[in-house]
Parts: C-alpha cells; structure tokens; sequence
C-alpha cells in the first residue's frame, strides 16, 4: 500500500469522527493508502489546542490514529525538509511550508482540503 500524507485538519476531522466533511474521492484515497503525516501537524494540532479550537493534544490525537488505523509519523530527515521547504516561496505559513515539504520530499500524495495548497502543490488531492 503507498503512502498518502494528509493535511492537519485531515488528522482532527478523522479524530472527530467528522467523515462525512470528506468528498467521496478523498474518502476512498482514505481507504486506498498507507496514512502518514508531518510530525509539524502535531505541532499545529497543539496550536490549535492551545487556542481553544481543539479539546485534546496532537500527541493524544496522533497516539489515537496510529492505534486505530495505523497513521505513521514522517521520520524524514528535518534539515532535508527545511531544505525543501525553501523551495516553496508560495506561502509563508510555516506550518504548510513544512507539511507539504514533508510530502514532496518522497513525491507522496497531500490529503488536504486546502485550496491554496492543491494549486502549488501538484500531488495535492481532494476531490
């Protein structure tokens, strides 16, 4: 089965139980391929916590998902991210900056609802 890294707003929805928020291809590649995500999205999952959007942490989130179907952590090589990540001068957001340089370091597919992402990013899907 390939891999397929998926966004941080993937990772809570999947937590959320919210599958209905997913168009039916983005539910099948769900299905299809090996999940894996950015060790930044734990981090903005705890952003998130912090500020209130979320109840728990991204560690409880992520422990969560690798328990229930197998999401893996990314164990590329940060300064071989960051130097990708330099590349993609298309945003200053850094945690999309390094999520997506997370993905295209080994050409995997980017599981995001992220319009901006899909149009610089080409392997990005949704629907």
């Amino acid at each position: 089965m390939q891999p397929l890294h998926v966004d941080t707003h993937v990772l809570a929805w999947l937590y959320q139980g919210e599958r209905a928020r997913f168009p039916e291809k983005a539910q099948q590649s769900l299905e299809a391929y090996r999940l894996s995500c950015s060790p930044m999205s734990i981090l903005e999952l705890d952003y998130l916590y912090e500020i209130g959007r979320l109840k728990v942490t991204g560690a409880t989130i992520v422990r969560y998902l690798q328990e229930r179907i197998s999401l893996s952590v990314s164990s590329a090589v940060f300064a071989e991210i960051v130097s990708e990540a330099h590349k993609l001068t298309w945003t200053r957001d850094p945690f999309d900056r390094i999520i997506v340089a997370t993905a295209s370091l080994t050409s995997t597919p980017l599981l995001t609802k992220d319009t901006h992402l899909r149009t610089h990013y080409s392997r990005a899907v949704w629907d």
